[in-house]
């Protein structure tokens, strides 16, 4: 098969583009909502507002215990990094998590399987895997790994449901792609310096690693779904 001619790939990425809206109106209105979130947190409140607004939506052991469905509301409506500062670590990140996950990916899943599956694919990373994440904080605590100021860690953002969204953009892939992206979302996290504080990493990058996982398990779980699907409408076509 002959590689796209790259005036049909832009012609591609222009009807993406103008059919944004339509075909993937939730992903467009929470991108909005995360860039006023964030500019209202950058440049509405003073450095001490947003420290404490920081505080009290980090979903931490303790505000999830205290708090935990505006600790969950509340983080999932600001991300943590930066669109100007290109200098900076945090940039990539947000390109990858704000940019790749949540425009790129997350569009996509909308686009190509709908509003609620799109919606269940973040909600997977951003509250199963902040949820798992705490089960495994507790017994890091209890084994002496963690330091017991985790237990308030500043851990807010769009991370893990980016994180889930990216593993599920596979199924946008050609087989071909695929393993090199799983091991691109699953390595990222892993970047930079990470200090692991017993046998175990820091609970932010287990967190982004099980956000992955259950992506790719919701992938994998389409997948077998369509294939199902496809047999059966087969079959009952040759049957008619």
């Amino acid at each position: 098969m002959n590689a796209r001619r790259p005036s049909g790939l832009l012609t591609g990425l222009l009807r993406a583009v103008r059919t944004y809206p339509r075909r993937s109106p939730l992903t467009l209105v929470y991108v909005v909502l995360l860039l006023l979130g964030h500019a209202w947190l950058e440049y509405g409140l003073s450095e001490q507002q947003a420290d404490d607004l920081r505080d009290y939506i980090s979903t931490n052991l303790d505000n999830l215990h205290d708090h935990p469905v505006r600790a969950l509301i509340g983080s999932a409506l600001l991300y943590d990094g930066t669109l100007t500062d290109i200098a900076s670590t945090g940039f990539g990140g947000t390109l990858i998590t704000l940019g790749l996950g949540i425009v790129v990916g997350l569009a996509w899943a909308e686009r190509r399987y709908g509003t609620p599956r799109a919606a269940a694919v973040f909600l997977a990373g951003h509250v199963g895997a902040t949820l798992i994440t705490a089960l495994v904080i507790l017994f890091a605590l209890h084994q002496g790994w963690y330091p017991a100021s985790v237990r308030e860690a500043a851990d807010y953002g769009i991370s893990y449901g980016a994180q889930a969204a990216l593993a599920f953009a596979v199924l946008a892939l050609p087989r071909w792609a695929r393993l090199p992206w799983a091991a691109f979302v699953l390595a990222w996290p892993l970047a930079g310096d990470h200090e692991w504080p017993g046998p175990i990493p820091e609970f932010t990058t287990i967190g982004h690693l099980l956000a992955a996982a259950l992506g790719f398990t919701l992938a994998a779980a389409t997948a077998a779904h369509h294939r199902r699907r496809t047999a059966a409408l087969a079959t009952a076509s040759s049957g008619g």
